[in-house]
């Protein structure tokens, strides 16, 4: 019996000091699990949690402006027409000094439905955002109550037992109210980073807004300037069938006369008929323009000769300078780069959203309600009942899953990095393109005009010599075949002008400011004094060597709160989208100047191997 005892009491040790191996082995694997995150093996994307505790308690890379690749200046920057000075030409159309040109840009800001449609996707993602930042407070919230009655029946064969039995009611009722709570806690920062990146595509449908309100400006003023560039070639085409008439009647009278033989008058003929055959084709540009500008002022094709009356010289003038400011002011002006970098700040932010799953998620769930079987009894303290239920749920076992999506995550981040540094090259190409057209198309309209005072000097003396018999009709004709064709010329050299300074301030980015005017764009009604001011113009740009080496990561703040409007609001009101627009523009994210001197003082990189210099390191 003793041995039998010892022997009892010796396993029970051994399997009490196999169960204690077991749970300190358990503690080494968490420990060791705890040990590697933090020792950066798990690292990816700032997923690791001294990364966390660096980021403001948010798994993932906090958010960099990317470098940009920025010539120093214009290519024609020493051109006596090129202007550099910071003062932006928001309103650029004035610049024509065409009242009807003023119109159709004040009317389809306000009555394009593109730029409507568009103003809805503003409102759209506000919506969103709103969504993104409820999910930081409980996201399961239940209210309710039930009111139950019951007749149990006898003669069932699972039946209960009823007064015959235990004395229990056959008939019988229940009162029921709950309120349930249900919290995953942002501890990894989750939902703040799905904030982030929410504000982030909210951001970024304002600036398409601006974008597509720069384009439509530029659409409508190039259309008007087609349509009266195609008045001046009428004009001329008319001009040359009056004259052509007179000569072709010369003709007819010496050959009638027998001064000279029939072949004066077909070629008087042929050239008539040739510049006639040019209005036709002038006059479907005309209406086709037409029908372009109603369909951008928001109205179906129609005549617009209130609009746009006929005048004596259609074209309008266009001055001989422009102002570019320099290169790196595109980053600010243009809506469709600062579009960019937002979309490249949400997917930034995503990556957070991702990195999250490394980690456990923690929830509190909880209830609390009352339940009795009478009315009367319901507010009794014993009535009160409830759960607590705290729990965390770790995908341990995907890892492998995890990591990747945060890699395909990083990966379209890459892409709209990238996408932000091309449109950037495209923009500065775009301002060249359209500068060097406006600047040589001016040397060209003076060249024509000389060519053309010369040929019209030509058609008098060549048409007097040959009303004197001094010379045949060959050379008349030939002289005011040439004169109609440099005219046309001229009229098409002069709307090139134009249009190329057009072109100018739409590579720009100019003219969106006209929604901080006092006339409200389309799908955003509101007084003037609830809109924003234009920022600063004189800014400069200043762009730092990167290095993928470095890992630190500073956090670009991003303020969740919208001003409030000014005036007094109704209890319950739908938001317009001037409204949104003047909020945004009060909470804007900082300037691209002061995130860029920022970033080269804090060290604010891209979370990615980009390796990008300035224009000027190029050279050496």
């Amino acid at each position: 019996m003793p041995n039998s005892l010892t022997t009892a009491v010796m396993k029970r040790r051994v399997d009490t000091r196999t169960e204690s191996k077991r749970v300190q082995l358990s503690l080494v694997v968490c420990c060791l699990a705890i040990l590697v995150s933090v020792s950066g093996c798990t690292r990816f994307g700032g997923s690791s949690l001294l990364d966390w505790y660096r980021n403001g308690f948010k798994v993932g890379p906090n958010y960099g402006r990317p470098a940009a690749i920025i010539a120093d200046d214009w290519i024609e920057a020493e051109n006596q027409h090129v202007q550099s000075d910071p003062t932006e030409d928001i309103f650029w159309w004035t610049r024509l000094d065409d009242p009807n040109l003023n119109q159709l840009i004040r009317i389809a800001s306000q009555q394009n439905l593109t730029l409507q449609s568009t103003g809805m996707r503003i409102l759209e993602a506000r919506a969103i955002r709103g969504v993104a930042a409820g999910l930081l407070f409980p996201q399961r919230q239940t209210f309710g109550g039930q009111y139950l009655t019951t007749l149990q029946s006898t003669n069932q064969g699972l039946a209960l037992p009823t007064a015959s039995d235990f004395n229990l009611p056959r008939n019988w009722q229940n009162f029921d109210g709950m309120f349930g709570l249900g919290w995953e806690i942002d501890v990894w920062g989750r939902y703040r980073r799905n904030l982030e990146s929410a504000t982030a595509d909210f951001e970024m449908t304002v600036e398409d807004y601006d974008g597509i309100l720069v384009s439509l400006l530029a659409e409508v003023a190039s259309n008007y300037i087609q349509l009266r560039t195609n008045q001046q070639r009428l004009i001329y085409a008319q001009a040359n069938v009056t004259a052509q008439q007179g000569s072709l009647r010369i003709a007819t009278v010496r050959f009638e006369a027998g001064e000279t033989d029939k072949l004066d008058v077909t070629q008087a003929k042929s050239n008539l008929e040739s510049t006639k055959a040019l209005i036709p084709e002038l006059e479907i540009g005309v209406r086709q323009a037409e029908n372009a500008i109603c369909v951008l002022l928001g109205m179906p094709p129609q005549k617009l000769n209130q609009l746009i009356p006929a005048r004596k010289k259609p074209i309008p003038n266009v001055p001989a300078n422009v102002n570019l400011g320099t290169p790196a002011d595109l980053i600010r002006r243009r809506p469709d780069l600062r579009a960019l970098e937002r979309a490249a700040a949400s997917a930034s932010a995503r990556i957070g959203v991702v990195a999250s799953s490394l980690y456990p998620s923690l929830a509190i769930d909880g209830t609390i309600g009352l339940s009795a079987r009478n009315w009367s009894s319901i507010w009794e303290s014993n009535s009160i009942g409830g759960n607590f239920d705290p729990r965390f749920d770790w995908k341990i076992l995907n890892y492998g899953r995890i990591m990747n999506e945060i890699a395909a995550q990083d990966s379209v981040f890459q892409q709209r990095a990238i996408e932000y540094q091309q449109q950037i090259l495209d923009a500065n190409k775009e301002v060249e393109d359209a500068l060097v057209s406006y600047l040589k198309s001016q040397e060209q309209v003076k060249i024509l005009l000389e060519s053309t005072n010369s040929y019209k000097e030509s058609v008098r003396l060549a048409t007097l010599k040959y009303k004197a018999g001094e010379t045949d009709f060959n050379q008349v004709f030939l002289l005011q075949s040439d004169l109609t064709k440099i005219q046309d010329k001229l009229a098409q050299a002069e709307g090139s002008v134009a249009t190329s300074l057009i072109g100018i301030y739409r590579a720009l980015g100019s003219g969106w400011q006209i929604r901080l005017s006092e006339s409200t764009p389309a799908g955003a009604p509101a007084a003037p004094e609830d809109l924003p001011q234009p920022p600063p113009a004189t800014l400069e740009l200043t762009e730092e060597f990167i290095s993928p080496d470095y890992k630190s990561h500073e956090l670009v703040e991003v303020k969740e709160t919208l001003v409030e409007p000014l005036g007094h609001n109704p209890p319950i009101e739908v938001p317009t989208v001037a409204r949104i627009l003047k909020n945004q523009r009060a909470v804007a994210h900082q300037s691209t100047v002061d995130q860029l001197e920022s970033a080269a003082v804090r060290g604010v990189a891209l979370d990615s191997d980009m390796r990008i210099r300035k224009i000027t390191s190029l050279a050496e």
